[in-house]
């Protein structure tokens, strides 16, 4: 194809319509003065009205942006700029000439016809040029392109795609068919491909149209959709890719750079929820707000979603200094307005948390420093007590002592009925809050319970792909073992939510829907992954100590309550704080001393978290310690 410079193809558009003017022009006097020896009187009579009708013209069009535009990608708003160039050019030199000589001898109808003219002669040679290039590329596409490729959803997005596959010819895409479950749409045609069937005939026509690819072009689909849909393209075998959601394609520009692999966080997830976010922006703005963890995976999502409320200053606590300076570096760049203060700490440090709060005075904090990993945390317990407890009761100290305003933790669905060390050290945590809030009244405290965050540190998802490109066995502890999901920023936005209503002393959990089975994930991430579940082998280590088959997001005794928002619900904490103090502090000198062992920890645990129950066994010179249900200890 011979490559034309943009300035000569400027030119070669403008030479183009100033001949059309010219040829509507002559048209338009030769049907209003209905034969030629009239036009030829006209023409001897009035040649400067040709002149100035034509120039007229020619000026508008210029002006009116029309040569900005490229004609292969002409649309209705170079549509309009044509008409409004055309309309001006024909409006004002009928009104010079109308000044010069009132229009004698000029039938009126001339300016009609003209205008006319002048949309049908340039909008039509746009028009067949980019018919033109557009059928010669189809052609093209169809002869040489190894990738044919079904559209699922007929909608703007795939309407979309389809135009921007057309213009990327280095992809070497040919769209073929769309697919769609709107009846209304059933056997139309869009871009010159029909709309064959639904979701459910998606076999039959990939195979039809020997498709080897297929697109998911609903950027607005539920997870739920999204399983149906992804279901339906492995029983196909072609290949098969997704756009992300709706709120990620800006301003309804889709872009090829956004199709991507369907990921299992996309079928796990829930329908997008909607914030209240007055309230979080009234909490939020123009406040100091200090986050503990902010280098963790819960802390970082945080810290960035209360940047965008334009907080006064935004403190971020942290112990590790590399993470802490990667989220500076993210904050910083989006949002450069955003007051930052990096304060390197650990929540076990009491001077270290007492300078932070002296020091930056926040009014609200979000507590999301904690060790979360289960089996790690049960064979060190005593770190898990110092962070996830003492780290917890410094933090909360000193909120109360500087009379910050609120006090969100971050808790876990582990915490209730604990069958683990992590989950009754992030109970206790909850009981040190409760306690907080009842024996002040300035400070509000929260607490948020959400179940396995995707794309966490430590989530099961980043372990089974890692699993998956070894080769496998994709390890599973149960067949039967189940887990609430999450994602990241949709539980940052229920911790804001929550600490944007509440009162103090409430639990507050998000309505998380229906809770799924490991084995049932790992089967889709071996299937998204293009394998059979003959090539990876699912192997089941049995359940790991203090692990549960399910999670639960209340206690007994937390009556659930609506809130503001639909799928938030709270209730208040119901916990046993009988000699809560006197509890704290025996475990307090326990893990001071260095001298309990990890089973004396547990049982002091389970003494303050009555529903905690150990299951762990424990053998002591030569004799085997059991802990049962109901907290005696049997010696073997």
């Amino acid at each position: 194809m011979i490559e034309i410079s943009r300035h000569k193809k400027t030119m070669i558009a403008m030479v183009h319509d100033a001949f059309m003017c010219l040829t509507s022009l002559g048209i338009s006097f030769f049907l209003a003065f209905s034969g030629w020896d009239k036009l030829v009187k006209a023409s001897i009579n009035y040649p400067a009205v040709f002149l100035v009708i034509f120039s007229t013209q020619v000026f508008f069009l210029h002006t009116s942006g029309l040569y900005k535009g490229i004609w292969r990608y002409s649309s209705t708003l170079d549509l309009l700029k044509l008409i409004k160039g055309a309309t001006l050019g024909v409006v004002f030199s009928a009104l010079f000439i109308f000044f010069y000589n009132r229009l004698m001898f000029i039938p009126r109808s001339v300016f009609f016809i003209d205008w006319l003219m002048l949309i049908v002669s340039l909008g039509g040679g746009r028009l067949g040029y980019r018919v033109i290039r557009e059928q010669f590329g189809l052609m093209e596409i169809a002869k040489n392109y190894d990738t044919r490729a079904v559209i699922v959803g007929a909608g703007a997005a795939g309407e979309q795609l389809v135009r921007e596959l057309r213009r990327s010819p280095h992809l070497k895409v040919h769209p073929v068919a769309f697919v769609d479950d709107d009846m209304d749409k059933r056997n139309k045609v869009l871009h010159g491909l029909s709309i064959c069937g639904g979701v459910s005939d998606l076999t039959q026509i990939v195979k039809r149209y020997e498709a080897n690819q297929v697109y998911i072009a609903i950027p607005t689909a539920t997870s739920k959709q999204i399983d149906r849909i992804v279901k339906n393209c492995r029983d196909t075998g072609a290949e098969f890719k997704t756009f992300p959601h709706i709120k990620d394609v800006l301003n309804g520009k889709i872009s090829l750079s956004q199709l991507r692999e369907v990921r299992p966080e996309d079928l796990l997830g829930r329908d997008e929820t909607t914030l209240d976010e007055k309230s979080i922006r009234d909490m939020i703005t123009d406040s100091s707000i200090l986050v503990t963890g902010a280098g963790g995976s819960i802390g970082s999502e945080l810290c960035r979603q209360i940047a965008r409320f334009n907080p006064k200053t935004l403190i971020l606590f942290e112990t590790c200094e590399y993470n802490l300076y990667q989220l500076d570096l993210k904050i910083s760049e989006k949002f450069s307005d955003v007051k930052i203060v990096k304060c390197i700490g650990d929540v076990r440090d009491r001077e270290r948390v007492e300078e932070a709060f002296k020091n930056y005075s926040p009014e609200v904090v979000f507590h999301a420093a904690a060790y979360k990993h289960v089996p790690m945390m049960e064979v060190n317990p005593k770190e898990s007590i110092k962070t996830n407890i003492f780290g917890t009761s410094i933090v909360s100290e000193f909120a109360v002592k500087f009379k910050v305003k609120k006090f969100v933790l971050v808790s876990t669905d582990k915490a209730v009925r604990p069958t683990n060390v992590m989950g009754a050290t992030k109970r206790v945590a909850e009981m040190v809050c409760l306690e907080a809030s009842q024996n002040n009244s300035c400070t509000k405290f929260m607490i948020v319970r959400f179940g396995n965050v995707l794309g966490s540190s430590g989530s099961v998802i980043p372990l089974f792909k890692k699993q998956i490109k070894k080769g496998g066995p994709i390890t599973v502890t149960h067949p039967e073992v189940t887990r609430f999901f999450m994602s990241i920023p949709e539980a940052c936005q229920l911790v804001m939510q929550a600490g944007a209503f509440g009162n103090g002393g409430e639990v507050f959990v998000l309505d998380m829907g229906k809770s799924v089975k490991i084995i049932h994930l790992a089967k889709q991430m071996i299937s998204l992954s293009g394998l059979t579940e003959s090539d990876i082998e699912i192997k089941f280590t049995g359940l790991r100590p203090g692990e549960k088959l399910y999670e639960e997001l209340l206690s007994d005794g937390e009556n659930i309550l609506p809130t503001l928002h639909p799928l938030l619900k709270t209730a208040k904490a119901s916990s046993n704080m009988e000699s809560f103090s006197k509890k704290m502090v025996n475990l307090k000198e326990s893990v001071q001393s260095n001298e309990s062992d990890d089973f004396v920890l547990k049982k002091l645990l389970s003494e303050i978290v009555i529903d905690y129950h150990i299951y762990k066994e424990k053998k002591d010179n030569g004799h085997q310690n059991q802990v049962n249900e109901d907290g005696s200890i049997s010696l073997h």
